[in-house]
């Protein structure tokens, strides 16, 4: 027998990441491979999104409607038959700022469980934040160079400092294109968010930026780049210009982006524009992962 096939040496778990985020919600079912006397590798089965823009209830109305919280309880019923067909061994959900901010929230996870069979955790900024940085970068990591690690989402941004292989310091900003389009982001926030940056960034030679986040993503994707090159600057700035130019209709006719990225796109490029240009990092490498990626990889190693 294949050695490579024997039971003995090669073990394949199932486990799964539910991320409820601000625009949108992700199941994302992962491969781990365990062979003796190797590094376990993790490997995606499958992704599925839904786009659920729960941000535009809770940052702007306070809490989750009734039509988004049965659009949840279809996707979240959606999602543990997904699970089940897999064989998924072991799972969580973890839900961000607009259901952290919504003052039914922790109904609505109430609802979730008992309609959908679905367990949801709604964790804070902190927390959030530790775990995307538990993601694998050691790969991308080098350990005499300095990272800043800049997640977007719709409700928030998390930034995370690494330097010598380790992370240094990590915080929250309620900075996401969900308020952005809302136009809920106080310039004192992005002056707040300005002086973060700079203070724990000064005092280092040189900083690169490693971006995630669906909006960064797609960026990537757009530019046609190779996964290890990363996007310069120059880069960014032209197509921060390139899609203000043209109307949310053109974005998704001419550019084929969906109609829930065809405007969070362009706050969120602001965003990431914003920490190069504090930080002083003229390229951004875009390694796709993400939340659920830190989900799976901290449940895994037994973090959270």
């Amino acid at each position: 027998m294949n050695k490579l096939l024997d039971q003995d040496t090669l073990r394949i778990k199932k486990y799964a990441a539910i991320d409820i985020g601000s625009n949108a919600m992700r199941l994302l079912i992962t491969n781990i491979v365990e062979q003796d006397g190797k590094e376990s590798q993790f490997n995606k089965n499958s992704l599925v999104r839904v786009p659920i823009r729960l941000g535009q209830d809770s940052f702007t109305v306070g809490e989750i409607s009734q039509e988004n919280i049965d659009r949840m309880t279809d996707a979240m019923t959606a999602f543990r038959l997904l699970m089940k067909v897999h064989k998924v061994e072991k799972y969580l959900a973890f839900a961000t700022s607009a259901m952290r901010e919504a003052y039914n929230g922790n109904e609505v996870v109430d609802i979730i469980k008992e309609k959908a069979g679905i367990n949801i955790e709604i964790i804070d900024g902190k927390k959030e934040a530790v775990i995307i940085a538990s993601t694998d970068l050691h790969h991308l990591l080098k350990s005499d160079k300095t990272y800043l690690y800049v997640d977007v989402g719709g409700g928030s941004t998390e930034f995370s400092l690494f330097s010598n292989g380790k992370i240094v310091v990590s915080k929250s900003f309620k900075a996401g294109t969900v308020r952005l389009l809302n136009e809920m982001v106080r310039d004192v926030l992005w002056q707040e968010m300005e002086k973060w940056i700079k203070a724990n960034t000064e005092d280092y030679d040189e900083v690169t930026i490693i971006g995630s986040g669906g909006n960064i993503n797609k960026l990537f994707k757009m530019s046609g780049k190779l996964q290890d090159k990363p996007l310069s600057y120059i880069y960014l700035n032209s197509q921060y210009s390139f899609l203000n130019s043209l109307t949310y209709e053109q974005r998704i006719s001419e550019l084929g982006l969906n109609p829930d990225r065809a405007d969070v796109i362009i706050p969120a490029t602001q965003i990431y524009l914003n920490a190069m240009k504090w930080s002083g990092a003229r390229n951004i490498y875009v390694p796709k992962i993400g939340l659920s990626d830190g989900i799976v990889k901290a449940m895994y190693y037994g973090k959270i």
